[in-house]
């Protein structure tokens, strides 16, 4: 388990994405790596892997500007590299929700440690899951609420059609890192859910934290380990050849 895996993003306004786009891309090829940056005017998401030491040395540079110091980074580790090669891109959105008047972040965040403790004492939460519906088969929390979602750009579309009683109950939103939940929890607050709170790092982070407690299956990942257990180890999607 020699290779370091990285998921990161960070929503902070990004005046120059051709000229992070060459600086990351020299710098990552550099190093190594492999697996996608996507930039845009919003901030930037990547997926990167590599040397342990090399991914460190571009987290390094990444920190040294102001603007992704503070990026919050989620590690995983693998015995092979789960990308086939470096892509850094420009977008229009690093997550695609395609509604500009919603504010990430702007929903508050709950802690896995916090989250678990809820679902210890049973309190009444709703589990809303905002990834896509292949990945909720493949694994997902105990009594969780889906929307099956084909695309997360869907998201805005289907809310309608979860129960309006939920609007008075308190909703955790959760995806794989956090990112989709950064705009899916506001659009619902906007949407007059009056308790939403959006799960700090997602699953991996929950992973990361508390084990498996509560979770069935795996964890789909966009990388040729195809998903993660609870303690982050590559499954390859055994769950879903088994059922």
């Amino acid at each position: 388990m020699n290779i370091l895996n990285i998921a990161a993003y960070r929503f902070v306004a990004v005046k120059d994405p051709a000229q992070l786009r060459a600086a990351f891309k020299a710098r990552a090829a550099e190093l190594g790596l492999k697996g996608t940056i996507l930039i845009a005017p919003e901030g930037i998401n990547l997926f990167l892997a590599g040397a342990a030491a090399k991914v460190e040395a571009f987290l390094q540079t990444l920190r040294a500007d102001a603007r992704f110091a503070a990026i919050e980074v989620k590690r995983s580790w693998s015995a092979e590299q789960p990308f086939r090669r470096l892509l850094v891109k420009i977008k229009r959105e690093i997550v695609s929700m395609r509604r500009p008047k919603v504010d990430p972040g702007a929903a508050p965040r709950l802690a896995p440690e916090e989250l678990k403790r809820w679902l210890d004492e049973g309190r009444e939460v709703v589990l809303l899951d905002t990834r896509n519906q292949f990945e909720v088969e493949l694994g997902s929390f105990e009594h969780t609420l889906s929307l099956g979602l084909k695309a997360f750009s869907e998201f805005p579309h289907a809310t309608p059609n979860l129960p309006q009683a939920l609007k008075r109950r308190p909703i955790v939103t959760y995806c794989t890192g956090g990112i989709r939940c950064e705009k899916a929890a506001p659009w619902l607050i906007s949407q007059g859910f009056r308790e939403v709170y959006q799960l700090e790092g997602g699953i991996l982070n929950y992973f990361e934290q508390c084990g498996g407690a509560h979770f069935r299956g795996e964890c789909f990942v966009f990388d040729e380990r195809v998903a993660l257990d609870p303690a982050l180890h590559a499954t390859g999607g055994a769950a879903s050849r088994d059922a």
